[in-house]
């Protein structure tokens, strides 16, 4: 019987093969909404207006720095029914995050310094290898927590909220995918009626 189905209904992975996704870099990270439902607010006149619920997923993506010491957020957006945003491991950076004009050049200094290490063949742990502890703070774990929290927090006013069960993620490889990532994220609402997410 289960030679029958053997990797019939198998949904494949959209992940970067040994690709460790607690490494350092940058990564582009999209979560939509169950069945894509417009929870979060709507646009109008290429400006997104938040609701109750997008006004707690926009206070909860801002916390993951707070949580996760070693996480550089950059660009995002919360949209109708999805987020987009870019987040920045950068395990070895010695200051703490803040919107503050003084770290602003520190921040995009160890964006191009995490952008510039990425590679699929690089020894990662350090001296300790796969045993190192910050290895198991990962991507999957920040979203985790981000979903998490965001549903706790949210069917407090609308019991029915619900995620789409996965993410979709993509490791930032270069400098110039980083700006057009970047340039796409800022211009999200005012080309909402193109977007693939607009139901």
């Amino acid at each position: 019987m289960i030679d029958r189905y053997k990797g019939k209904y198998r949904i494949s992975s959209a992940r970067l093969k040994n690709w460790n996704y607690g490494s350092n870099a940058p990564y582009f990270v999209t979560i939509c909404t169950g069945n894509k439902i417009s929870y979060f607010g709507n646009i109008q006149e290429g400006q997104m207006h938040l609701s109750d619920l997008g006004q707690l997923a926009n206070k909860y993506w801002l916390e993951i720095e707070n949580k996760f010491p070693f996480v550089v957020l950059d660009h995002f957006v919360v949209m109708p029914n999805h987020i987009h945003g870019i987040i920045n491991i950068s395990r070895d950076a010695i200051y703490r995050v803040s919107n503050s004009a003084e770290n602003t050049g520190a921040i995009k200094d160890a964006i191009k310094d995490a952008i510039n290490r990425v590679s699929t063949d690089g020894r990662i742990g350090g001296v300790t290898g796969d045993n190192n502890p910050m290895l198991h703070e990962n991507l999957p774990r920040f979203i985790h927590w981000y979903k998490g929290r965001c549903t706790f927090e949210m069917r407090k006013i609308y019991t029915k909220f619900s995620w789409q069960p996965r993410y979709h993620e993509h490791v930032i490889r270069n400098e110039e995918s980083y700006l057009k990532i970047a340039e796409y994220i800022q211009n999200n609402p005012l080309r909402w009626l193109e977007d693939k997410y607009h139901v």
